[in-house]
């Protein structure tokens, strides 16, 4: 599950990307104030927050969307759809593929083990979301 794990973590990670630069580039440098569900900024805040009394430990990231959950990205994602329409084009068909690459994200990342089928889907989605979203 190693390798899944490992796709699982940068599809995360490259949707955070996606989200911010999208986000930076169509609302501007305020786009975490202006964009953001204040629920999802006070949670990262949070989470942040927490993760920095631990002095020791390594940080998440810099930037709150670092500290953001994977369904509050696409929440994000959501809430903005004009800013991302050009991109995803369809937010049902985003809505399926976050569900699904979730759902596989909740086995892996509490060391679940997916089975050959649930692998096949989860790289079809990833695949199909970055093929959608890349420039």
């Amino acid at each position: 599950m190693s390798a899944v794990y490992v796709v699982v973590a940068a599809f995360e990670n490259s949707v955070r990307e996606f989200v911010e630069a999208t986000l930076l580039e169509e609302a501007g440098a305020n786009w975490w104030d202006d964009c953001v569900p204040s629920s999802i900024r006070k949670g990262a805040e949070k989470r942040r927050y927490e993760e920095q009394k631990v002095r020791w430990h390594t940080q998440r990231g810099e930037s709150l969307i670092h500290f953001t959950m994977l369904p509050n990205l696409f929440a994000i994602i959501r809430n903005n759809f004009d800013k991302f329409e050009a991109s995803v084009h369809d937010i049902d068909w985003a809505t399926s593929i976050f569900e699904t690459i979730d759902r596989s994200r909740n086995v892996i990342m509490h060391s679940g083990t997916l089975e050959r089928k649930d692998i096949a889907r989860l790289g079809s989605s990833v695949r199909d979301w970055t093929q959608q979203v890349s420039t």
